[in-house]
Formats: structure tokens, sequence, C-alpha cells
């Protein structure tokens, strides 16, 4: 499920993002998606090629990964993000979720640490 108000369109600075057509109130669930689940094995293979930006740590203990389908992918990290994601291990799914008031036209952004305003930071902010 994808809100028929969401798009992808070019950033300025950060390649591909998710867009809103209409605005999104707080709590509303703008994505469900599902998930493709992969082995530490395989994980290892990902992480040299280009998926390796597009994949999220999957399971409890965090020692699976997975490509999610739909969007989910596509939505650029802030560390105080409009959006946060909720990660459905038994459904195979993930979901996204407007944490504030989204207006028309603004990008939606999820932080890749889980929690919409974690400022730890991330891999690709670290040095």
């Amino acid at each position: 499920m994808i809100l028929p108000n969401l798009f992808i369109a070019p950033t300025v600075s950060m390649g591909l993002g998710v867009f809103t057509l209409e605005n999104i109130e707080a709590g509303t669930i703008v994505e469900i998606s599902p998930v493709i689940v992969m082995s530490n094995e395989e994980r290892k293979l990902l992480d040299q090629t280009l998926l390796h930006d597009y994949i999220f740590e999957w399971g409890a203990k965090k020692e699976q990964c997975c490509v999610a389908l739909g969007y989910v992918s596509v939505y650029n990290h802030s560390y105080k993000s409009n959006c946060e994601y909720e990660m459905d291990f038994e459904m195979k799914q993930i979901s996204i979720k407007a944490v504030h008031f989204i207006k028309t036209g603004e990008e939606l952004f999820i932080n890749y640490n889980g929690d919409w305003n974690n400022s730890k930071k991330i891999w690709f902010d670290a040095k």
C-alpha cells in the first residue's frame, strides 16, 4: 500500500526522494511495503554492490538484511525526519508513518537510525 499522493522525484542534493502532492496528517500510514529477506552471507555479497545503499538490517538480532519493495528504499535520511519506519518481522514488511504534519510538495524523510529524532551519526555521515 502506497498513498496515491506520493511520488518519486529528483532532490537538490540527495538523488531521488519521496514527495507528496497533498497534505499528510501526523499519524498517517503512508506506505506498507513487503520486503525480501536475505541471510548474513547474502548481505556480504550485497555490500559489494550499489544495493548496499538501499538495504535494511533485519531481524531482532539484525543478523539478516532486506530489500524493501515499493518506495521505502528511496526515502532520504534526516536526523529530524517527518516520518518513521516500523519493521514487522513476522509479516515481512516495513511501514512508513508520518510523525509530523507534512505539507503539499514536501519531501518525506526517515531517520536511518530507526527513531525519527535519533541524532546518532549514521554510516555515511560518521567521518
